[in-house]
């Protein structure tokens, strides 16, 4: 398949709002886009809501709270960043979906602060696929160790409904392909271990530069920031 990989189409000519449209049009009905908003203004979000989009990725939790506290109570907040536990408290109010769960410590807060919020919060187990020192995540054993201990069982307010994971920042897009195409036989792996607290629904794989990629090879949730909104102000 030809891939065009880590290359933007052209935003300064594209509205927000008309690249919300294309991405959507380009994706399979059955795979979900979170819109990635971070550092980006209300107006920004506000102008990608009127088109339609209702799921917006923010990796601080801070900046994440101040957006659903501004805007339309319908969005769904995904928390795609890295999670310090003691900023749980601050957004298991409203998150619908945490995708960076790395940790078994890290799920015993998200469950303590979803009962804390009389809530089940779904979460995503992060599996490290890049190879790079720079991500986070699991790696496959400890992963699948997680899921099938009993401790998991005594977190009666997440649901574990799935598995991230990033791919390596590269052109070669075999290795891409590589490391998708292994996390997703990995997620197929676990069907079967489905329990009151596992519930396998989501493969979160794919950012603005390798989402087609992702999506080729079992994606069913993309996270696309640039190619939305053009590049992030970390001013």
């Amino acid at each position: 398949m030809n891939f065009s990989i880590l290359k933007l189409p052209n935003l300064f000519t594209m509205s927000i709002s008309q690249n919300i449209k294309r991405i959507t049009k380009d994706l399979p009905k059955d795979v979900t886009l979170v819109a990635v908003s971070k550092t980006k203004p209300h107006e920004d979000l506000l102008e990608a809501y009127s088109a339609g989009q209702r799921i917006f990725g923010e990796n601080k939790v801070q900046e994440m709270v101040e957006k659903h506290e501004a805007l339309p109570k319908d969005i769904q907040w995904h928390m795609i960043g890295h999670v310090q536990r003691n900023k749980v408290k601050y957004m298991a109010p409203f998150v619908s979906l945490i995708h960076g769960v790395d940790s078994f410590k890290l799920l015993k807060e998200v469950n303590k602060q979803a009962q804390k919020n009389d809530r089940c919060i779904s979460c995503l187990i992060q599996i490290k696929i890049a190879d790079e020192d720079s991500k986070f995540g699991m790696g496959y054993d400890d992963a699948k160790a997680l899921i099938t201990s009993e401790a998991l069982s005594s977190l009666e307010n997440i649901k574990i409904v799935g598995l991230m994971g990033m791919a390596t920042f590269t052109e070669d897009i075999t290795q891409i392909e590589k490391e998708f195409k292994n996390l997703a036989a990995f997620y197929d792996s676990l069907k079967d271990l489905e329990s009151k607290q596992c519930d396998w629904q989501i493969l979160s794989m794919g950012m603005s530069g390798d989402y087609k990629i992702a999506v080729s090879c079992g994606s069913n949730m993309v996270r696309i920031g640039s190619h939305i909104f053009g590049a992030r102000n970390y001013q």
